[in-house]
Parts: structure tokens; sequence; C-alpha cells
């Protein structure tokens, strides 16, 4: 049986409808890489320019390119993997593919601009700013539904943007929060709250607020809508939140180790 044969996405068929940039709904056992050709030209372009980023900031460790480079597999990962197709199905996958990229791909890309000059004149607070924007803005039901259009325009903003804005957040940390040990702890926490706010809201909401992932396209694999958001929720609340806590105590202890001294 074909992918989304028979389904119903909102009342019509599926097969109606556009099919989105990673695919139409796989069921269960369907779910398979995504080998788009402009997929991979652009994965492997990204690669050239963190090497390329490597040379022009080299690091005198030597170790340049490595993390960076482990970075953009798991961004990779997230994008061309079974994760991609089983996200157009879960809300839950496409949480987990976006708790990828903002909270494991990012952090390591960011050792590769965190020399950057935006990063060394936007300080923590813009781009922590724009970061939540982007997040809540791509979750909102409106923009969320545009990104499963046979296009992919929305698809690549949202993934592009979130990339961008939590890679900025990251090395705008690294950079700045040795020296400001207390602006990174303040930049952490409210990026774990607007992070567990928005999964909270998602957890507790009374109904479903994704028609992309109707009952035929959610219920083959063991969930209905609204359970299958509560649990995209939680992902979002508890790793996310768990992560910050650890920025959180590197920063406040930081902070003390540079406030010992001149409390002596």
């Amino acid at each position: 049986m074909a992918a989304g044969a028979g389904l119903t996405l909102g009342g019509w068929p599926l097969a109606a409808l556009a099919v989105p940039f990673c695919g139409p709904p796989p069921l269960p056992g369907e779910a398979g890489w995504n080998t788009h050709p402009l997929l991979l030209a652009g994965l492997a372009l990204g690669a050239l320019l963190l090497l390329a980023l490597a040379r022009r900031f080299p690091d005198p460790r030597g170790t340049s390119a490595t993390w960076p480079l482990l970075g953009w597999l798991v961004l990779a990962l997230a994008l061309a993997s079974p994760i991609c197709s089983l996200s157009v199905a879960l809300f839950s996958l496409r949480v987990t593919q976006h708790l990828l990229v903002v909270l494991a791909a990012a952090p390591l890309l960011a050792m590769a601009v965190m020399r950057l000059r935006l990063v060394a004149r936007s300080g923590i607070g813009l781009p922590a700013a724009f970061f939540a924007g982007l997040l809540w803005l791509w979750h909102a039901p409106g923009p969320y539904a545009a990104t499963f259009e046979a296009d992919g325009i929305a698809y690549w903003l949202m993934h592009g943007s979130l990339a961008f804005s939590a890679t900025w957040f990251w090395a705008a940390l690294l950079r700045h929060g040795p020296g400001r040990p207390l602006a990174a702890v303040v930049g952490a926490l409210a990026t774990a709250i607007q992070m567990g706010v928005l999964g909270a809201l998602l957890t507790f909401a009374p109904r479903a607020l994704y028609a992309v992932h109707a009952p035929d396209v959610t219920l083959p694999w063991g969930f209905t809508p609204l359970e299958d958001q509560q649990l995209g929720g939680l992902l979002m609340w508890v790793p996310g939140g768990l992560l910050f806590v650890g920025v959180l105590a590197a920063g406040l202890a930081l902070a003390m180790r540079q406030a010992a001294p001149a409390g002596r």
C-alpha cells in the first residue's frame, strides 16, 4: 500500500492534496530517507562553507571544524533521515526534528560562527529574542500548516530560520558568556522559560491545534491528534528545559568564581 493511500486530511482525500516536501504521511514501516537533489546539494554546500569558516577563523587547538561538522551531520540527519518523513504524520516527530536542529546541531555549529562580527556586536538579548519569536511563530497553527504546502517554501523558511536563530543564540552564549556570565544566565533562563511555556501550552491544550495531523494520519501510529500534540509539547518542555538548566548552572558557577576574589 502506498504511503498515504486511502487517507484523508481535514476531510479531503489525501491524493487530491499537494504533497509536502518530505512526502505524504507514511504508514508504519513506510518512512524513508529524503534524497531530494536540492537538499543534498544544500547540505554539501553547507559543509564546504563550514570548512571555509574554519580556515578563516582557525582554532589554536586544531579542532576548528570537528564540532561544527558534527553539528552539520546532526542537521543533515534531522532533514534527510526518516525523521523528515515521520514528521509529516506526527507532530511529536516534527518537534523532535526541531529539537535536533536547535538543541543539538545549533550549539555545535555555533563554534564555527562565534567569531563573526554579527555575533560580536549583538550581545545575548537580541539573538535570544529573535530565536524565541521564530519558535513561537512557526508553532502557531497557520504558519505551521503552511510548511506542508507542496512548494516547500515555508518548510525551508521554518527550518532555515530556526537553525540560523538558534545558532546565533548559541554563538552569543559561547562568545559573551565567559565574560558576562550573568547575561548568559538571564538569556538561558529566558529561553528555557519561553520554550517551557510553549511546550506546556501544547501539552495542556484542550484540543488538537494542527489540522494537518488529522486522525486518519496519526491513528495508524497509535496516537490521537491530541495525544500526539501532548507528546510533542512534553518533548519541547522537558529536554529543552534540562539543557538550559545545565547552561544556567555553568553560568552561575562561572559568575560565582569571578565574584569570589572581590568578596575576600
